[in-house]
């Protein structure tokens, strides 16, 4: 992966970050409401699952930076998308785990 903002002297639109990060927030949530509703995993398991796991599948360091660099190689309007589509879409990631683990509840 290249992380200098930049692919063949042209700015990109990290895609791949924001779909990890959509689907790890989707996985998270799906984890904690299907433990906290259904008893689903345990406390460890979901630990684990949640922390150990879905933690370090999504980075929150990488969005940072490809950020920074877009603002860096002054990609304004991908700088203001990157971060509006990041927060929107994971919230919507949370919002679809807690609807599926919900789902016939």
């Amino acid at each position: 992966m290249d992380f200098s903002g930049l692919q063949n002297g042209i700015s990109y639109f990290p895609v791949g970050t924001l779909a990890v990060n959509v689907l790890g927030s989707f996985f998270l949530s799906l984890t904690m409401y299907l433990s906290e509703y259904h008893g689903l995993f345990g406390e460890e398991t979901r630990i684990f699952l949640t922390i150990g796991f879905l933690g370090s599948f999504t980075t929150m360091s990488t969005f940072s930076y490809e950020t920074f660099k877009l603002l860096e190689n002054k990609e304004i309007n991908l700088f203001i998308i990157n971060i509006t589509a990041t927060l929107a879409l994971t919230l919507l990631g949370v919002y679809l785990g807690k609807m599926v683990a919900l789902w016939r509840r």
